[in-house]
């Protein structure tokens, strides 16, 4: 009996993690250009996928809030955007932490201490 609740239970949580996304388009890939009203996101496979962005959207660096100039070449990304045919507006853009730089700021902070 309790295996018989527990399947729907279990529906409705991985429908409410589906429906969290919504219907936003996912753009993940690295930073090779930006203008003052898009990013141009080189994706895994190559393509070149063009995002708009405007006063709306919404970014992150890691968890803190950031700015369209933490958006540099060669970051890594994952923009969360509505699409319409083969274009995209970005409703959240977030910006990957640099590895290297986490790692050299980490040894300063160590070293100072």
């Amino acid at each position: 009996m309790k295996k018989l609740t527990l399947i729907p239970i279990s529906m409705l949580l991985l429908g409410a993690l589906a429906y969290a996304h919504g219907n936003l388009a996912h753009v993940m890939g690295t930073v090779v250009e930006v203008t003052d009203h898009s990013i141009s996101v080189k994706t895994v496979d190559g393509t070149v996928k063009v995002v708009a962005y405007d006063g709306e959207t919404h970014f992150l660096k890691g968890t803190t809030p950031a700015t369209i100039k933490d958006v540099v070449l060669g970051s890594r990304v994952v923009i969360h955007a509505h699409q319409n045919g083969d274009k995209f507006h970005a409703a959240e853009v977030k910006v990957g932490i640099n590895a290297a730089g986490a790692k050299q700021s980490n040894s300063t902070t160590s070293e100072a201490k």
